[in-house]
């Protein structure tokens, strides 16, 4: 994590020196849920997502966009003994390639990566940590568009994260448990013009 860090600044610094990088803050709220073959009449949680992220020019309309998200996901399911929610909280990194339209819309995608933070089922009032039934890393691939309006360094964005990484850490052969979450939110860019 250290070394992750170390590289994501020492990336922002030589981007800074070499290009009009432009880096802001994001909030927004998650409808999270869990699928795969070992899951099973599960629904949505909506949770929250917040972070921070830089915008490095390439060339012409298109950018390259480095985050760092938290991201509480997981799902709700009801079974005989009652209804349950499974809580993840994952610190996500995307690496998203965006596409800029003068007109303020943009649509990006691009690889994430989420360290799994802490992990819990809530039932009845009573929460049970279930981190080690988890894979401590997530792999998925983000798909977006978004809207930054023209009067304030302001907008907003919708994206969807599909999970590529079976996380169930002691799965069956066969079975899998992948995230998806769905996100909307707004954000906003220091020194924008």
């Amino acid at each position: 994590m250290k070394k992750l860090f170390v590289l994501v600044l020492s990336a922002g610094a030589f981007f800074s020196a070499n290009a009009q990088v432009q880096f802001g803050v994001k909030a927004g709220a998650n409808f999270a849920t869990l699928t795969g073959n070992a899951v099973d009449g599960v629904k949505s949680k909506v949770d929250f997502n917040g972070g921070a992220f830089a915008r490095v020019p390439l060339f012409n309309s298109f950018f390259l966009q480095p985050e760092l998200v938290y991201s509480g996901q997981g799902a709700k399911a009801s079974v005989n003994e009652g209804d349950f929610t499974v809580n993840q909280s994952y610190l996500n990194v995307p690496v998203l390639f965006q596409y800029r339209h003068s007109s303020g819309l943009f649509a990006e995608t691009g690889p994430q990566v989420g360290f799994l933070l802490a992990a819990n089922v809530k039932a009845g009032g009573v929460s049970q940590d279930v981190k080690s039934s988890y894979k401590s890393t997530d792999f998925s691939w983000a798909f977006g568009v978004g809207y930054q309006l023209s009067s304030i360094p302001a907008g907003i964005n919708a994206r969807y994260n599909l999970g590529l990484t079976n996380i169930a850490a002691q799965a069956d052969a066969g079975q899998t448990v992948k995230n998806s979450v769905f996100q909307v939110g707004v954000f906003y860019i220091f020194g924008s013009k």
